[in-house]
């Protein structure tokens, strides 16, 4: 049996009402899903509460899945509307700025230098974007969205996601750059 059938099943126990799979679904899926809130909100805290808030709402909405899509990709999209509307509701305005920053590009390439610790500077610059910049770089660059879906998502125009995205790479190349000098 396969693990798209294997969640199927445990997410129909859940729609009968079995605790524990609701537990096991819940086991199977928070990690993962803890990484997308802390992505999106860039605050641990945050991400727990939002995380919580969100699996509530998985199990209260879980009769309304139609297994036309997996069971994860579902969660996911539960997980994200819960994290933009906990920023929508933090007041967080999606508008455009003046493009008035040089856009910085490094080609120089460290064979030497630890994968991990690279890994973790990203992650820190993008915790310190700015909330609008850094939802929309998640979506995009980590969760896989498009700008049709991020517009959506976040009620804004196919530009706004472009230009938000594209200023939030060169915010992220002057913090990454401060840190290098």
């Amino acid at each position: 049996m396969n693990s798209h059938t294997q969640h199927d099943q445990l997410a129909r126990r859940c729609i009968d009402g079995d605790r524990h799979a609701q537990f096991e679904l819940y086991k199977l899926y928070s990690k993962a899903m803890f990484n997308v809130c802390l992505r999106i909100l860039g605050n641990r805290v945050e991400a727990e509460d939002e995380l919580q808030n969100a699996f509530i709402d998985v199990f209260a909405k879980l009769s309304s899945f139609r297994f036309e899509s997996s069971v994860g990709a579902w969660i996911k999209r539960i997980v994200v509307n819960q994290c933009i509307n906990a920023l929508k509701k933090k007041r967080v305005i999606f508008f455009e700025l003046q493009n008035n920053q040089p856009e910085v590009e490094s080609d120089e390439y460290k064979p030497e230098a630890d994968k991990s610790q690279e890994i973790a500077k990203i992650r820190t610059a993008v915790s310190q974007l700015p909330d609008g910049y850094r939802t929309i770089f998640s979506l995009y660059a980590m969760e896989g969205y498009d700008h049709q879906e991020i517009s959506q998502i976040l009620d804004i125009s196919v530009g706004t996601s472009k230009s938000q995205y594209s200023r939030a790479r060169q915010r992220l190349c002057h913090i990454l750059q401060d840190k290098m000098d």
